[in-house]
Parts: structure tokens; sequence; C-alpha cells
């Protein structure tokens, strides 16, 4: 389970160089974050059960951060 870990880790650092190369630092920035994260937790050596909670909690915060997000920030629109 930690090797998927580590492979969250990679996709998110990818998409972390394609958002900076998009001039997008802020969501670059909240990606970094994301990728440290999963990169320091494979590393951790914990139960797979353990890592299966993690990644539920990570997806529930990710869910409630979303929804909050595209409900409250988002403004509707099309171009600029």
């Amino acid at each position: 389970m930690d090797r998927m870990f580590r492979v969250l880790a990679f996709w998110t650092g990818i998409f972390t160089v394609m958002f900076y190369i998009g001039d997008m630092q802020k969501t670059a920035l909240l990606f970094l974050v994301q990728t440290a994260f999963f990169l320091a937790v494979s590393y951790l050596k914990l139960s797979e059960r353990m890592y299966m909670y993690l990644f539920g909690a990570y997806c529930t915060i990710f869910f409630i951060g979303f929804t909050w997000y595209s409900e409250f920030i988002l403004v509707p629109g099309f171009g600029h």
C-alpha cells in the first residue's frame, strides 16, 4: 500500500509541474503540499488498514473542500 501512496505522490507531482507551467501558482502550491503529504506518508511503514483510513480521510477532506470551493468561491461564467 505504501507504493500506491508513492504513485499518488508521483501523479500529484506531475500535476504540480503542469499547473506551475500553466501559470497557476496557487494550485501548483496546493498540489505540491499534497505531493509532500503522500510522499511522507508512504515512508511511514504503516499497516494496510491505516493506509486505507488515511486515504479515506484524504478523500473526505478533498470532497468537502471541493464542494465548499465550487459552492462559495467559484464564480460561474465564460471567459474572463
